[in-house]
């Protein structure tokens, strides 16, 4: 099936005011680039999932966020875990988080753990990662980071780095919200068994698993309409998400493989998941059905 058809298949049952899926779980990541915390529930504002990419790390030598998009410098990142010491509140700055080291692990030595309030914070982060390192909780005015482009030849660069500008005050990439549908991990399982498309990969806020008879890339026919999530949450879904070299890093238990990102090209135009924006505000759970709106 090709990638229209793919979507096609997702679009043709769907109808504004109809339940297309529920929310099967909820990441947030605290520290830009490490390993983020699975959650039942999280509040989203109009700046995005509350905890969200509230922090990031400054590198002092390129003056440039540290990403694990520039691999070649900051890969050893997605070997960090971080998560949120209370629950965040809107308006009120970013709360507390620890950060674990990679050698981190239960019944690891002393040390390998640092939480963002401690003076050594960034001694010891820039200790651990061979590099001058500040974590910051407010981003510069224009700050920026690296991305590597690997050889994927359906991309527009290849083997090159170049400048990407985070929106205004924020961390992130490019959205406040990403999400990604079960049904296009399970298509791209399909198309390419021997690969391990887990969703840890993709580093979404909000999976969701469609309504039965929905496959494909099925999150893209919601593109340019607005999701409703619980009572009062409402997402308009701006565009698809293009992936990156950071789905082909080793993290946790998953191995490098660039052939995740090449088969995500070959299939579907590098595209895997959607970005969203907030138009309302409000609370999400694990559960909580999806409803297309308009």
């Amino acid at each position: 099936m090709s990638r229209r058809s793919d979507t096609a298949a997702g679009m043709a049952k769907q109808v504004a005011g109809q339940t297309v899926g529920r929310v099967e779980a909820i990441w947030r990541y605290p520290v830009k680039s490490m390993l983020g915390e699975s959650l039942e529930a999280a509040s989203i504002g109009r700046a995005g999932l509350l905890g969200d990419r509230a922090y990031a790390l400054w590198d002092h030598a390129t003056g440039r966020v540290a990403s694990a998009k520039n691999p070649r410098l900051w890969k050893t990142l997605l070997g960090f875990a971080a998560h949120c010491l209370e629950s965040p509140q809107e308006g009120a700055g970013a709360t507390a988080v620890a950060i674990t080291a990679p050698d981190g692990a239960q019944g690891s030595p002393d040390g390998a753990r640092v939480i963002s309030s401690d003076p050594t914070v960034d001694s010891w982060l820039s200790q651990r990662l061979g590099r001058e390192v500040s974590l910051l909780d407010q981003a510069p005015e224009g700050a920026s980071l690296d991305q590597y482009w690997p050889e994927v030849p359906e991309r527009e660069f290849q083997d090159v780095v170049n400048e990407l500008v985070l929106p205004s005050g924020t961390f992130f990439d490019s959205c406040l919200i990403h999400a990604i549908s079960t049904a296009s991990l399970e298509r791209l399982r399909q198309l390419e068994p021997q690969l391990d498309f887990a969703v840890e990969r993709f580093r979404p806020n909000l999976l969701i698993r469609p309504e039965a008879g929905s496959s494909g890339f099925v999150e893209e026919s919601w593109i340019g309409h607005s999701l409703g999530l619980g009572d009062d949450l409402r997402l308009h879904v701006n565009d698809g998400c293009p992936r990156c070299v950071v789905t082909t890093l080793g993290q946790g238990e998953l191995p490098e493989t660039l052939e995740i990102l090449r088969a995500t090209a070959r299939h579907n135009n590098v595209v895997a998941g959607i970005r969203l924006s907030v138009t309302n505000p409000g609370e999400v759970r694990v559960g909580d059905p999806v409803t297309l709106l308009d």
